[in-house]
């Protein structure tokens, strides 16, 4: 899978540099990209608000098969924020803190009977023969009822 790597430098509790190294796809060096222009100059607090969404936003949008970097870029993010704040009370401030995050390999599951439906978006799950309906925003299956996605907070229509 795709791997993120943040380094960050705060001073006054602002992100005052981040720099990444990413190895994976384009969608996943962009959203690394992205998410260091967006969280730079910000603060610790303001830059935990950063959420797969609004990185997929400032994307302009992204594949939904490649909607996991951006939840992966965020969530290194927040993480690299979290060691550092973690490492606050033991260290002086303006200290870079590095984190790296590795993404797991993606399963989907049948909303009916649970069982791993796999990668692929098949119309149906192969155990219980249910219809599935994915999310049109990050292409994770949902429960027939939904009215948001429980995966990417998406809006389902219809």
């Amino acid at each position: 899978g795709d791997m993120m790597t943040f380094h960050i430098k705060v001073k006054d509790d602002r992100l005052e540099n981040i720099k990444f190294k990413t190895f994976g796809c384009g969608a996943a060096i962009a959203v690394s990209s992205i998410v260091s222009e967006m969280a730079t100059g910000k603060t610790l607090d303001e830059a935990m608000k950063i959420t797969p969404r609004l990185v997929a936003d400032e994307l302009e949008g992204l594949p939904k098969n490649k909607f996991h970097c951006s939840n992966l870029g965020a969530q290194a993010l927040h993480k690299a924020i979290e060691d550092y704040l973690g490492k606050k009370n033991s260290s002086k401030e303006g200290k870079t803190v590095t984190t790296e995050l590795k993404s797991e390999e993606e399963h989907c599951y049948c909303p009916y009977c649970d069982e791993d439906i796999g990668e692929a978006q098949s119309p149906y799950c192969q155990a219980c023969k249910a219809t599935i309906i994915f999310c049109p925003e990050c292409g994770q299956p949902l429960s027939p009822d939904a009215k948001t996605c429980s995966h990417c907070g998406a809006e389902i229509k219809g």
